[in-house]
């Protein structure tokens, strides 16, 4: 009957470990509309699951970007965080199975011969110190009774998880700030165009005033009206210069190369991307954005210290057992199997008084809990907020820029009518010079209008979770 009862409790703590301490919280289903401001279709396709490779059409942008995601040291540390974390589901597998432990020890005790241990020695050995030697095998086993061991592989497998997601985020931004950044440098390259073409507009008004003012037709106010037009389009040039070497710079480190030129072609005018850019449905975030992932993965990491706090709370079972040789001498020290010994002890604790300490961070872990849930909803309604923002930009942007358009094309007639009636001698150097500087303004306006057109489209692009595929 003794021999039958260590198998009956072993069989109970095996039934109790099925036993969950704690009530996992389930990812709460966001209360979102069925489609996006500004969006009318249902349908569930969506320009995220399109790999960048494919939604990019300039090739010289996604070389840049397949560069960047390779040696970008952001990357690279996401990469290794991922490596660290699924070195830590490897050992969480391990939890279940006992420690062990090998031991070795020799120890001399020379007690005082006014004790016991040293009369002892006087009467029974002949020697005034006693010697210990012993090597032994140690193991140590908890039981999973409450889930603990479970809830730290769930919470270690989450982590995991996160990584991944953190290692798309990274990805995803990446992709989007090098092609807005491509698209910026693009604009800066045309809006440089743009004032050497009006520098050269202003060359040729400022000779034409020069010869008419060497024949008296014309006063010195009007040259010096036109050398101020000519001096704008000038100083234009060194500052858009500036611009595109700091923007080549940004994108170089970005890229993890030092600062150097980026290869370009294309026009900014060209087209980001030729397709429709259709955005899905709302809910499709949750399974296209990785920080709506990771945020939902945090709420299994919550479940899981949460569930390990309250089995904190509970009596844990532990089994040890040691085996091995112990002598007194050191001549029998493997002396088999006289030397042989072995001890097996089980025991149980329950924590009685913590100072309130377990109760406490169970009732923290509840709050963080909740705490996730909120931040969760929260990621989801920014989601579907910078959707619908970047929709609002393409629709708005693309009104604008058409109306730009037209008026630039009006004041290119314009600047053409007015050289005309300026060299016929109907038109003031006034009418001219106003003419050639509403056209560099409006040139200038419809490149940034561009400019801002393709980041809109990129934006939707990664606000709706594209870039990491």
């Amino acid at each position: 009957m003794k021999i039958v009862q260590p198998y009956l409790l072993l069989l109970t703590v095996i039934l109790f470990s099925a036993c969950k301490v704690s009530k996992d919280i389930a990812s709460p289903e966001p209360a979102i509309a069925a489609t996006y401001r500004n969006g009318n279709t249902t349908d569930t396709l969506s320009i995220a699951r399109i790999h960048w490779n494919q939604f990019f059409l300039n090739n010289e942008l996604k070389q840049l970007i397949d560069s960047t995601i390779v040696r970008n040291h952001d990357m690279q540390t996401a990469l290794q965080n991922r490596e660290a974390a699924q070195l830590l589901i490897k050992q969480s597998r391990l939890e279940y199975l006992p420690e062990a432990r090998l031991q070795a020890s020799g120890a001399i005790n020379r007690p005082s011969d006014n004790s016991l241990n040293g009369l002892s020695l006087s009467q029974f050995l002949r020697k005034s110190y006693v010697e210990d030697y012993s090597v032994n095998l140690a193991l140590s086993w908890e039981a999973d009774i409450w889930g603990k061991i479970k809830n730290q592989q769930s919470k270690a497998l989450a982590d995991y998880l996160k990584t991944t997601e953190a290692q798309k985020v990274i990805q995803t931004d990446l992709v989007a700030t090098v092609a807005k950044g491509y698209y910026h440098l693009l604009m800066l390259d045309a809006q440089l165009e743009i004032a050497k073409k009006n520098l050269l507009l202003s060359d040729s008004t400022l000779s034409i005033l020069k010869h008419q003012y060497a024949a008296g037709q014309v006063t010195v106010l009007a040259l010096q009206q036109a050398t101020a037009q000519q001096l704008v389009a000038a100083e234009l040039i060194p500052q858009l210069e500036k611009e595109i070497a700091l923007e080549e710079n940004h994108l170089s480190v970005l890229s993890g190369i030092t600062p150097a030129s980026i290869k370009r072609s294309g026009s900014i005018y060209d087209p980001v991307y030729s397709g429709e850019l259709s955005t899905g449905i709302p809910s499709a975030l949750l399974a296209n954005r990785p920080d709506v992932k990771a945020r939902e993965l945090d709420i299994t990491i919550a479940n899981a210290n949460t569930g390990i706090a309250k089995a904190s709370m509970y009596p844990s079972l532990g089994i040890t057992a040691t085996g091995g040789i112990n002598s007194f001498l050191a001549s029998n020290w493997f002396s088999v199997p006289a030397s042989l010994f072995a001890t097996t002890m089980a025991g149980i604790t329950q924590p009685l008084f913590q100072k309130g300490k377990l109760k406490t961070q169970y009732q923290l872990s509840q709050v963080d809990r909740e705490k996730t849930v909120i931040a969760f909803r929260q990621s989801v309604l920014l989601a579907v907020g910078e959707v619908s923002d970047a929709l609002i930009k393409v629709n708005k942007l693309k009104e604008q820029q058409l109306i730009a358009q037209s008026r630039v094309s009006h004041l290119q007639q314009g600047i053409g009518s007015a050289q005309m009636l300026f060299a016929n001698g109907m038109a003031n150097y006034l009418e001219v010079i106003t003419a050639q500087g509403n056209v560099l303004q409006g040139e200038l306006a419809l490149a940034l209008l561009q400019k801002e057109q393709s980041a809109a489209v990129i934006e939707l692009y990664r606000s709706l979770g594209g870039g990491w595929q």
